[in-house]
């Protein structure tokens, strides 16, 4: 008699941890499958050191299969096509399909660049999103240099990605006095928050005060509430709002230079799916990140419908963080166990985010329990520390992808010592 099979579509930060977190919580029960549209796993967070060339793409690069294979875990590059929750069928981009008893989603977003003329790569401006974005970005920035002009970062309109927006700008920042040319560029940070060290998240402790500080004290400008209407080669068009929604006032900015974070989608895959998404193709997750339609459709990450922290003159949406991410999988691991033997799901995420923002030189963390407010933890600091942190974290992240760990010990000791735990009491 076959075992039920587990499939997870999506190997990126959440579906490749997942992978191994799953396959661990139901070993000899089920039989788990990765499906993903490549063979390498990136680390993202790095992205904005590839874009100034203080990373190569290649060390942040893992190769999957053969880690998969070592775990025991099914895996291909294939990639979806559509998901068919009613039909428990994945349908592949070879036209072949997987069917499945349990389904895991955690593809990630599509990037939204084309809903705002000149954004993105085929447009006026580069991109973090995707580390041969960023690489693409690292030759347009050496480029810029031997030509300095003005410089604009920030995020669109919709947005819900905040923090590498203000790591970036800070690191060019950085990577320009490195360079000896900062006085010959002029930078402008751009953002649909309301107010700076928003976040997506009303704010985490005294993230307003420390990147108000930070981008002060580097001579970069700011507008808040600001809409993007159209990009051209050179030239940024925005307006920036008022509290009511009326237009305050509108800007045209010469760049020479911009990334701009893009807003977000639901891949192909699951758009317009009925049920599993909502109009945006976010999927639909209860408080055990299932599916409140498709029973046996879980999902996590940055693919999951989290409602705004509350109403903003630009749309604001709720980035999802890597230990905010970490806790649906150990949520998703569990519930799965419980319903392989015979149980019902009843373990929740907590939701809780440990963020490093790097400037280079210095950063911002915060600690937030929960990511979403009222809070019980509401916590933000600044310093060298922080750099040196984010470092720290880059290397032991790749090396639980690299060796097949979701959790080693030692990482679930030191969390539960500062109290942040990824499943909620009961």
């Amino acid at each position: 008699m076959s075992l039920p099979q587990i499939i997870i579509l999506g190997a990126g930060l959440g579906g490749t941890i997942a992978a191994y977190e799953i396959r661990d919580a139901v070993k000899g029960k089920a039989e788990v499958t990765v499906v993903n549209d490549q063979d390498d796993y990136w680390f993202v967070p790095s992205n904005p050191w590839v874009a100034v060339r203080w990373r190569e793409p290649e060390a942040i690069k893992v190769h999957l299969p053969p880690i998969m294979k070592k775990k025991g875990i099914g895996f291909t590059s294939v990639g979806a096509k559509k998901v068919h929750p009613a039909e428990n069928r994945l349908e592949l981009n070879d036209g072949t399909s997987l069917n499945y008893d349990y389904l895991v989603i955690a593809t990630g977003p599509e990037l939204a660049f084309d809903e705002i003329e000149g954004l993105g790569p085929d447009g006026h401006t580069v991109s973090v999103c995707k580390t041969d974005h960023a690489a693409e970005a690292a030759d347009a920035f050496d480029r810029f240099c031997a030509d300095p002009k003005p410089i604009v970062v920030g995020a669109v309109q919709g947005a819900s990605c905040y923090g590498p927006a203000y790591e970036f700008a800070l690191i060019l920042d950085t990577e320009l006095r490195r360079r000896k040319i900062r006085d010959k560029v002029p930078m402008t940070f751009v953002t649909a928050e309301p107010y700076v060290g928003h976040l997506g998240l009303d704010g985490v402790g005294d993230t307003k005060s420390l990147l108000e500080s930070e981008l002060r004290d580097r001579h970069i400008k700011w507008i808040c509430n600001n809409r993007i209407t159209g990009i051209e080669d050179g030239m940024m068009h925005t307006e920036e709002l008022a509290e009511d929604g009326s237009v305050k006032a509108s800007h045209d900015l010469p760049f020479g230079y911009s990334m701009l974070l893009p807003a977000f989608r639901g891949i192909d895959a699951v758009m317009g799916v009925e049920g599993l998404v909502n109009p945006r193709g976010f999927i639909l997750a209860d408080k055990h990140q299932r599916n409140p339609n498709f029973k046996n459709v879980y999902s996590l990450g940055v693919c999951v419908a989290i409602p705004p922290v509350g109403p903003t003159p630009v749309p604001v949406g709720v980035p999802k963080t890597g230990f905010m991410i970490e806790s649906m999988v150990t949520a998703i691991a569990a519930n799965l166990k419980l319903e392989l033997a015979g149980k019902e799901p009843t373990e929740e995420a907590t939701w809780n985010a440990v963020c490093l923002a790097d400037f280079g030189d210095g950063g911002v963390a915060f600690v937030a329990q929960p990511q979403i407010p009222p809070r019980n933890l509401n916590w933000s600091s600044s310093g060298k520390w922080v750099h040196l942190a984010k470092v720290g974290f880059e290397k032991y992240f790749l090396h639980k992808v690299r060796s097949g760990k979701s959790e080693p010990f030692y990482e679930k000791l030191a969390m539960h010592a500062l109290g942040i735990r990824k499943l909620r009491f009961k």
